[in-house]
């Protein structure tokens, strides 16, 4: 059996992590034959098959999910490593990756990650803005903003802040229709919402809890495409208040019949979360979001 380094056990990590050669190397920086000959390499090495190959992807063995346990307490001791004895601006330098929910990164993230980079010049800050959860495990992303607790995983995670939701729509709209005042008067008007099935987690699943028998007529993953289309007079939709605040023309219905509360939690892996450049952007982030939502 040859020699191991610690190169091995990134690409094999990314590779168990991702289940495919070309995300391992998007996430490696090299491309997807450099990843497939370093994991037959590290087979040979071995002298076992770590993975199982079919056209889904490469799913891991027995002996490769053994390996995944050894690789990762490697993985965590160089952490650990670089937060030691690195340096203040070596520690201050790299790439922190950002998940968050598209709302909280346009209307929140973006003026604190600005002023982040300011002061930190040799940091790069990546904003993965999509509809949907972030696995911290699999790497994914460095920390997390996400609106519930995580329940199970090696993660540490904080409470952000509360924040409120109204259902909206422009006054234009508004003066255009019926007036509504009562929640059976929404039937008579069209809605904007998420696609029902594609929700990506129950917190943001508002319109049952409104009423079992409103049916949305425009529905989209993007609270953006959501926005847009009130905003374009298409219907009224349930709206972050931080994000309706910025448009005038946006006016509550049924505000004291419709109010949501929800919660922003910000998480880490517990690996990461000594990791100096993690530590003061996390602190950064949950500054800045208290400041914005709760100010």
């Amino acid at each position: 059996m040859g020699n191991m380094n610690w190169d091995d056990y990134r690409f094999f990590l990314s590779v168990a992590r991702t289940g495919r050669l070309s995300q391992a190397g998007q996430q490696l920086g090299v491309d997807h034959a450099t990843v497939g000959r370093r994991i037959k390499a590290l087979e040979e090495i071995l002298e076992i098959n770590l993975f199982d190959r079919s056209p889904q992807g490469y799913r891991l063995t027995d002996h490769g999910q053994r390996l995944v346990d050894i690789a990762e307490a490697i993985e965590t001791s160089v952490i650990h490593a670089q937060a030691e004895i690195g340096g203040h601006d070596q520690a201050l330098s790299g790439v922190v990756r950002i998940g968050a929910p598209e709302g909280v990164a346009s209307y929140i993230l973006t003026d604190i990650v600005i002023e982040l980079c300011r002061k930190h010049p040799k940091l790069e800050l990546q904003i993965v803005a999509l509809p949907r959860t972030f696995s911290l495990s699999k790497r994914e992303a460095d920390i997390a903003i996400a609106v519930s607790a995580p329940t199970s995983g090696r993660l540490k995670y904080r409470k952000i802040a509360d924040y409120t939701l109204h259902l909206y729509g422009t006054k234009q709209y508004l003066d255009a229709h019926p007036k509504i005042n009562t929640i059976d008067d929404l039937k008579k008007i069209r809605g904007i919402a998420y696609v029902p099935d594609l929700i990506y987690d129950k917190e943001l699943d508002y319109l049952p809890l409104v009423s079992g028998d409103i049916k949305p007529h425009l529905t989209s993953t993007s609270v953006h495409v959501q926005l847009e289309a009130t905003l374009r007079h298409g219907g009224v939709s349930i709206m972050h208040d931080f994000m309706a605040r910025q448009y005038p023309e946006l006016q509550r219905v049924l505000p004291d019949e419709i109010n949501f509360n929800r919660t922003f939690y910000f998480i880490v892996h517990e690996d990461y979360a000594k990791l100096e450049r993690i530590r003061i952007v996390s602190d950064a982030i949950i500054e800045g979001m208290k400041a914005k939502i709760l100010g």
